[in-house]
């Protein structure tokens, strides 16, 4: 196991790590949109999958993998009222169509509006 450490993407707020390598694959944590360069949160849905899919890419990097290998994904949202626009931000990014799960949950870290997790291939 080879543990995945990146300043491109928000350090863990807990006891976690932001991903893992094991047996050819990687495994990222669930990546809030907090901006690594100045710890901030966007306004807004868009822009919160905009930045929590920007995370999940460098996780994903660190980790010796990208976006197009991508195979499944679990994605949280605070409302499901914003599933349209998540969507579309999230298309752009993940063009692999990975399969996924996305419920809607009670509250997130921080606050935010959505979080992304994701398992890769190397």
């Amino acid at each position: 196991m080879q543990k995945i450490e990146t300043k491109n993407a928000p350090a863990a707020i807990g006891p976690y790590s932001q991903g893992y390598v094991v047996n050819g694959m990687v495994y990222s944590s669930g990546q809030i949109p907090v901006n690594p360069a100045n710890g901030e949160v966007p306004e807004g849905i868009s822009l919160q999958a905009e930045q929590s899919c920007k995370n999940v890419a460098a996780v994903l990097e660190a980790g010796g993998s990208s976006m197009d290998k991508v195979f499944k994904t679990t994605c949280f949202l605070a409302d499901m009222g914003d599933f349209a626009a998540f969507n579309e931000v999230y298309a752009k990014y993940f063009i692999s169509s990975p399969a996924r799960s996305c419920v809607a949950v009670k509250a997130l870290p921080k606050g935010v509006l959505c979080e992304i997790e994701a398992i890769a291939v190397l």
